[in-house]
């Protein structure tokens, strides 16, 4: 375990007073160490891990379109979704995310986040007998789709919020530099969070978006101004919503916010982390400045985790683990009274290329590479 340099880039305005709410007592130490346990080898580009709740399977998501499923420590070898025909995968497209209904052990009904044949999202509901290891592959309903105008930044996590709702984190459409400036528009859902409730078919908009009923905006944005939130998570003790934002040229992102109120405007294009992006100093007023950020002189692309709230190792409760596609390393960090602090990067052997955490029904944390291997995180 090595111990980074204490610093990092504290929230301004909505961040401060949010933050104010969170742990206001001593975090506990640290262990020593931590490794990582290989848990399932062998996958093709996996790139999401995830269970419903109280389910002890595992249910991993492979780039080019299928959804493979570990029980009882063995991975199955039929899919647990196959949907390859109708993906189009390569690059920064194909099946990108999945996320069970809360009450999924009762509806059947899960979500998957995917680019088509064409590089197009869609966001589709499947269903499955809860109990069952294969899903119905012919149940799918369109919730909602939009075109993406370049191959790159399609996001593609999607996740239940505390609150019931789906959550959808959308790229800017790609390219670079937002040439659209997505980000910035109301009218476009790119390079946005949305928020939408899916009680109904497809889905209906919560009465307490921000936008309902702005002219011109579309009323599914909850928070404005991402480039490319490739993985986000909600804490599951206090509810406070980590976005890793991917960087452009020069750093790498974490913003920590409320679920509520909406509103809230991440900064991209005006900002890349902390900073302006123009020579000349940039209006930052009504922007959500991130607690952490680094420098492409540690890595080149944000892979976010989560908040560890696992039993198996109790001395990292509380803290956000995360690493960088580029770099392979396994880092963490905790916030204590708005500041980040606690700071660590864990000698946990080479991972390879980081795609992506997951988290199971209990809380554990895994980790998954582009070498084909799932590893759960557990201590030396």
């Amino acid at each position: 375990m090595r111990t980074m340099t204490r610093s990092a880039v504290a929230g301004l305005g909505l961040a401060f007073t949010m933050l104010a709410c969170g742990r206001s007592t001593p975090p506990e130490p640290l262990p020593d160490g931590l490794s990582v346990v290989p848990v399932v080898t062998g996958l093709t580009s996996p790139v999401f891990l995830t269970a419903p709740a109280g389910d002890s399977r595992l249910f991993i998501v492979e780039q080019p379109g299928r959804i493979r499923v570990v029980k009882n420590g063995t991975l199955l070898a039929t899919p647990f979704l196959d949907i390859v025909a109708r993906v189009g995968s390569g690059g920064e497209r194909g099946l990108l995310g999945l996320a069970f209904h809360p009450q999924f052990a009762t509806n059947g009904f899960f979500y998957v986040n995917f680019t088509d044949g064409d590089g197009h999202t869609r966001i589709e509901r499947f269903h499955a007998t809860p109990t069952s290891d294969v899903a119905s592959a012919t149940s799918a309903t369109l919730v909602l789709g939009y075109d993406q105008p370049f191959s790159n930044h399609n996001g593609g996590m999607l996740l239940f919020g505390p609150d019931g709702m789906l959550w959808i984190g959308t790229g800017d459409g790609g390219s670079g530099g937002d040439p659209q400036d997505h980000g910035q528009r109301l009218n476009s859902l790119l390079g946005k969070m949305l928020r939408i409730d899916v009680a109904g078919t497809p889905y209906s908009v919560p009465p307490d978006n921000p936008y309902l009923g702005t002219a011109g905006a579309r009323a599914e944005i909850w928070g404005t101004g991402l480039r490319n939130p490739w993985r986000y998570a909600f804490d599951r003790t206090n509810g406070l919503l980590y976005v890793a934002d991917v960087g452009q040229n020069a750093w790498e992102e974490v913003h920590v916010v409320p679920g509520n109120p909406g509103g809230v405007n991440f900064g991209w294009r005006i900002m890349e982390g902390s900073h302006c992006r123009t020579a000349e100093p940039c209006d930052m007023t009504g922007l959500n400045i991130p607690v952490h950020e680094y420098s492409h002189a540690d890595g080149c692309s944000i892979t976010g985790g989560f908040v560890y709230r696992g039993n198996a190792i109790p001395g990292i409760r509380g803290h956000y683990f995360y690493s960088d596609f580029c770099a392979g390393f396994l880092r963490s960090f905790n916030l204590f009274g708005g500041i980040v602090v606690d700071q660590r990067e864990w000698d946990v052997g080479a991972l390879g290329f980081v795609t992506s955490f997951g988290e199971d029904a209990s809380g554990e944390l895994y980790i998954l590479s582009t070498n084909g291997t799932v590893y759960r995180l557990a201590a030396t």
